[in-house]
């Protein structure tokens, strides 16, 4: 199993390891790939699932962030930008191109605002694969057509999608089968220093204990990094984080395109309406500074009305609370710049490293599009306290199912029903956006359905489940119906149940 990877890598649990990372979200799973691709010994440890909090809260856009242009983070967006053709070369099973269409609200920023800002986001990163910004008559184009009357001239630009805890689960695997060892469910209570090494205490979800000895420690603990500073690790650094709630609301499908809608708000606020798993459209996000434990995020009633009233002003088919089948919520850990607002708060990262002994990084921010350059980074200031056997080696490189062409998802989905004509299209193509090459693996030679084995609903069968449990890390239920899918929104409460009562028994 995975979790026993260390075991194969040559290297002795007793013995310390170079690495430490407390987090298994995108930042602490993006550092462990990177570190050990790079020959380090690392062990990562989460105490939930992985992705289990931001990591899985997103808007899942890959993306320069136009609206940041308007605070000056050209940095930051110039940064974003450059990576998103990067990420889509890597995974092009979990991401994709996708146009955004901005309508031009009269009574907010200008036309020829949103033209120019739209002309530097075109230019600002550089484009190979992703085509350029056009103007839209929105009386004429079909993009008009779910829009108030009122709406006639808009912008269709590009950016990319992305399945988040994909991400973040696949970053973990590739980690894992790089030698790193990857303990999910595991709580690191205390870390205190030595005078060579950090000794980190670990309580295992079975109630065991552990001590790791590691020549250097990252804090990627999302919106807990804070407490892991003063708390876990007993640094006085102060933290400087803001912990801003993002909320997101999944509506039956309110339009028939395959383009995405970028919406002002009055406010100065924009949100996303997107769509999503074939059926539906998620809209989002929210920014609302947030107080109290970061896992008990939920969207508020505010926060979904506020969501539903900025849509329905846009939309000829007014949104309501009722139209809602599921909400989420995240909280990001921003760095604390001072700004005034929570939507002027910067999302770029910061990493902050504390060398009065065995080296710790403590990593707040961060935007998921560029968690890959944020591990370089963290990987280049580690290099400054101990030598690390290689360099950057991660742009490009494909993560687990992704080694083929950006527009080859129809294809293999094609050969994947050929070899398997017991497959529906959709079924084939949920199996390859989540898998790439390897949904072969996942089915292995099946014949029929019923060599895959019990059917839990919505196409998840057996043979995926124990292929999450085996090489995903994936233990419950919600790991596989929210995380590793988003077939919850498909299968019935009873379903889910009958899943978790077969993985809590099953052997992967």
């Amino acid at each position: 199993m995975l979790r026993d990877t260390a075991l194969h890598a040559g290297w002795s649990m007793a013995e310390p390891v170079d690495l430490f990372v407390i987090g298994g979200g995108i930042n602490g799973c993006g550092i462990a790939r990177d570190a050990a691709g790079r020959g380090l010994k690392v062990t990562l440890a989460e105490m939930g699932d992985l992705a289990q909090a931001t990591s899985s809260a997103s808007t899942k856009l890959f993306h320069g962030g136009l609206r940041y242009l308007e605070y000056y983070e050209f940095r930051l967006v110039r940064e974003a930008l450059r990576e998103r053709e990067t990420l889509l070369v890597a995974m092009p099973h979990i991401a994709w191109p996708l146009r955004f269409v901005l309508p031009h609200h009269r009574g907010l920023r200008p036309a020829w605002l949103l033209r120019l800002g739209l002309f530097i986001y075109d230019h600002l990163g550089g484009r190979r694969i992703l085509p350029a910004t056009r103007t839209l008559d929105l009386r004429r184009d079909p993009a008009g057509a779910p829009l108030r009357a009122g709406f006639i001239r808009g912008f269709e630009y590009s950016d990319c999608w992305v399945e988040d805890s994909r991400l973040v689960a696949l970053n973990a695997r590739d980690a894992a089968g790089r030698g790193a060892r990857i303990l999910t469910r595991c709580r690191v209570t205390a870390a205190r220093r030595g005078a060579e090494a950090w000794q980190v205490e670990l309580a295992h979800a079975d109630g065991r204990g552990e001590t790791v000895a590691a020549r250097a420690l990252v804090n990627a603990a999302g919106p807990w990094a804070g407490q892991v500073v003063t708390g876990t690790l007993g640094l006085n650094t102060p933290a400087r984080i803001r912990l801003v709630r993002g909320s997101h609301i999944v509506t039956r499908r309110l339009f028939d395109h395959d383009r995405a809608y970028i919406l002002q708000g009055a406010d100065g606020r924009i949100v996303f309406a997107i769509p999503y798993e074939t059926d539906f459209t998620l809209v989002g996000t929210t920014d609302v500074e947030h107080a109290g434990d970061p896992a008990l995020a939920r969207c508020s009633e505010v926060e979904r009305d506020y969501l539903c009233a900025l849509v329905s002003e846009y939309f000829r088919r007014p949104v309501t609370p009722a139209d809602v089948v599921w909400t989420y919520s995240g909280v990001r850990p921003l760095y604390d710049d001072g700004a005034k607002s929570a939507t002027a708060a910067t999302r770029d990262y910061v990493l902050q490293f504390d060398t009065a002994g065995p080296p710790a990084l403590n990593v707040y921010g961060g935007k998921i599009t560029t968690y890959r350059r944020l591990a370089e980074a963290a990987l280049a200031r580690l290099a400054t306290a101990m030598p690390l056997p290689g360099g950057p080696w991660t742009a490009g490189v494909a993560l687990p199912g992704g080694d083929f062409a950006v527009d080859g998802v129809a294809a293999l989905a094609d050969r994947l029903r050929a070899a398997h004509p017991f497959l529906t299209s959709r079924w084939a193509l949920r199996l390859v956006r989540a898998y790439g090459t390897e949904a072969a693996d996942v089915l292995g030679g099946a014949p029929d359905a019923a060599a895959l084995g019990r059917d839990f609903g919505a196409t998840l069968t057996e043979a995926e489940v124990r292929w999450l449990m085996a090489r995903e890390f994936a233990r419950t239920a919600a790991d596989v119906v929210w995380r590793r899918s988003k077939l919850g929104l498909r299968m019935t409460a009873d379903e889910i149940a009958a899943l978790d009562a077969f993985m809590s028994g099953a052997e992967p």
